[in-house]
């Protein structure tokens, strides 16, 4: 519950987007992740090896992100930064910074969060975004 709290008042009063730039000093695995949706709401997280940043959000959310109701609207995908640019996705800019975390439905990105600066903001800002651009219902109660 109190999880619950302090990410509905971090996504109540956050709304600027936290761009950090990426670290190659720990050597990060990347996984192609594929995953499809009944809503055409899926979360393209770009990364790339050797990203610190990645790794911190690798070894802090990717465990429990599918289990949570974000993971469960949109699922995670994942793609290289110095890769092919994934079929029938339409992003808005180009993607530079790692990890970059898009927001896509129906093929087109409708928000994106860039960088990691630890669990408690990105679950603000993920909830931020689901919120302004999609239909997801956060199960947080005022």
């Amino acid at each position: 519950m109190l999880m619950q709290t302090r990410r509905f008042f971090l996504a109540c009063f956050l709304s600027i987007p936290l761009a950090i730039p990426f670290s190659a000093t720990i050597a990060d695995q990347a996984r192609s992740v594929d995953a499809h949706t009944n809503n055409g709401t899926q979360l393209i997280m770009v990364e790339q090896a050797g990203c610190a940043y990645c790794a911190r959000w690798n070894a802090e959310i990717s465990d429990i992100y599918p289990k949570t109701p974000e993971g469960k609207f949109a699922p995670l995908r994942r793609m290289d930064l110095h890769d092919e640019p994934l079929e029938n996705i339409t992003f808005k800019g180009a993607l530079a910074i790692t990890p970059t975390f898009v927001l896509v439905t129906d093929g087109h990105e409708q928000a994106r969060i860039e960088g990691y600066g630890g669990d408690e903001m990105f679950w603000a800002m993920l909830t931020v975004i689901l919120q302004n651009h999609s239909e997801f219902k956060s199960q947080v109660t005022e």
